[in-house]
């Protein structure tokens, strides 16, 4: 069982969806974070379920989805890191390093 870990940006993106979210519906906003929390928590048993988007020198860009939400991480010897979590109409590739 790995370790996951949630990088600053990837927490400050949850906190932003959250907030966008929560100007219409406070409730949809608290399910949208706790599904994409929670899908992420997956990662813990199964490292390797999320898609191959790059290889890097430190380890495998993973992609998993959830909804209209891409949640980026990174596979290292230990822990598992949370890069991101993107809406889909984003260009990933300008956030991710």
């Amino acid at each position: 069982m790995a370790e996951i870990r949630w990088s600053h940006e990837a927490a400050q993106w949850l906190k932003e969806i959250y907030e966008y979210i929560a100007q219409d519906d406070p409730t949809a906003a608290g399910k949208v974070v706790s599904g994409i929390y929670e899908k992420a928590q997956l990662l813990s048993d199964f490292p390797e379920i999320g898609y191959k988007y790059r290889e890097e020198p430190e380890g495998e860009i993973r992609i998993i989805l959830y909804g209209h939400y891409r949640i980026a991480y990174i596979i290292t010897d230990d822990p598992i890191e949370i890069l991101g979590v993107f809406h889909g109409a984003l260009q990933i590739e300008r956030y991710l390093p």
